[in-house]
């Protein structure tokens, strides 16, 4: 996967759009758009970190993202920030919309 080529395709407004309405009913509206935005960036750093977006890796390359590693990271970087108010769930439930509207997009494939 090639970071120029998939990002290509992301648009984060849209992406915090489609994230907000895979929320389920008990979450809608509890997130400002702000807030998921930042938790996209932090999606962002972890593949960052794992070398996901670098321009060498090849577009036949097999993404396995781990999602438990991918909510500890989050909630790691949400605490260092001081943003304590999200759960182990909702983070969940944010990459799951996240890498829900990246297949949308085939980002990955």
């Amino acid at each position: 996967m090639s970071a120029e080529n998939d990002l290509l395709g992301y648009d984060e407004e849209a992406a915090v759009k489609f994230i907000q309405k895979s929320l389920p009913q008990e979450l809608k509206g509890k997130f400002s758009n702000d807030e998921i935005t930042y938790i996209i960036d932090i999606i962002y750093d972890f593949y960052e970190d794992k070398g996901l977006m670098d321009s060498d890796v090849s577009d036949d390359t097999i993404v396995d993202i781990d999602e438990d590693e991918l909510v500890e990271y989050v909630l790691k970087n949400t605490r260092k920030d001081k943003i304590t108010k999200f759960t182990p769930e909702e983070i969940t439930y944010i990459i799951r919309g996240e890498l829900d509207y990246c297949d949308s997009i085939d980002m990955f494939e």
